[in-house]
């Protein structure tokens, strides 16, 4: 699943995703936390992890995937 597929669920729909991918206990998590459990669920699982975006690297190698919806500022994600 993608992310941008991942933000347009509701908290109890991302719950409930995150429990059939195996997590103990996502109860109590914010929306960008369970998103972030989520994807790292399925990194483990399947090693990859999908996203758009505009890719800024810095000028020290740090690399940020700036989103449309946020107007490409730096988002909660």
């Amino acid at each position: 699943m993608k992310t941008s597929e991942l933000q347009g669920l509701t908290v109890k729909e991302l719950q409930k995703f995150a429990l059939e991918l195996g997590s103990t206990d996502s109860s109590g998590l914010l929306k960008q936390e369970l998103i972030k459990e989520i994807l790292e669920i399925q990194a483990k699982k399947k090693g990859n992890i999908f996203a758009s975006g505009v890719l800024e690297i810095l000028p020290d190698g740090y690399g940020f995937l700036r989103s449309p919806d946020y107007s490409y500022l730096p988002g909660p994600d």
